[in-house]
């Protein structure tokens, strides 16, 4: 099978994207050196920060896949799901409970979080429905898509609780709901990243079939 037109545009779109994402984390890190508010630990603990770098690696892996393959492969498309999984969820918690909380450190260069939680996202979740060669995924991939974010979660409350007393996002910060308002955060957080990505393997194959109905056509 001939690698199309598609796959190219879609190759140089997500080489693109992945590197301007890099420059966004790269500007970033700059501005808060220069004005003495970089603290790597901090930075760096941030979901969002973390699955932007996920995403990065992501994007440019699947850049060349695309330019030099006719299909993506089951693996990397399972990694992609999870990547759209997070990208939803950093755009819906940072406008929907964080863009109107007021922080109190260096604001910073307003545009970068403008793309890091609103352009990157919008990015990402097109290339996932629109994009050609993706295969079908089983349903058993869409538990990919939680491994980081647990992993993420237990070393965040672990920092917390015992190292800094810090957390990254106000919502997981026991001292100002308490615990059960916490463990509902991370429940509800985890389960719409399940359905996500239940949605996300349901469309892939519908995708599939209707790609396939086409070739036989």
């Amino acid at each position: 099978m001939s690698i199309t037109r598609g796959r190219c545009i879609t190759g140089l779109a997500r080489i693109l994207v992945g590197l301007f994402a890099l420059t966004v984390i790269i500007i970033q890190i700059t501005d808060r050196v220069l004005h003495d508010a970089f603290d790597p630990s901090e930075y760096f603990s941030y979901f969002t920060i973390q699955s932007i770098l996920i995403t990065i690696v992501v994007l440019l892996v699947g850049g060349w896949m695309a330019l030099t393959r006719a299909e993506d492969t089951v693996l990397y498309t399972a990694v992609r799901l999870g990547v759209v999984a997070y990208a939803i969820v950093t755009a819906g918690v940072y406008n929907l409970l964080l863009r109107s909380v007021p922080y109190e450190g260096y604001q910073g260069i307003a545009w970068l979080n403008e793309a890091e939680h609103v352009w990157l996202p919008v990015f990402v979740v097109l290339d996932w429905l629109f994009s050609p060669g993706r295969p079908r995924l089983p349903f058993r991939a869409m538990f990919v898509a939680v491994v980081y974010p647990l992993a993420w979660l237990a070393y965040t409350l672990v920092r917390g609780v015992f190292f800094t007393g810090e957390y990254p996002y106000p919502f997981l910060d026991p001292a100002n709901d308490g615990w059960g308002s916490v463990t509902i955060y991370i429940v509800a957080l985890s389960a719409f990243i399940l359905v996500i990505a239940a949605l996300g393997v349901v469309y892939s194959r519908m995708r599939a079939r209707r790609v396939s109905d086409e070739v036989r056509g």
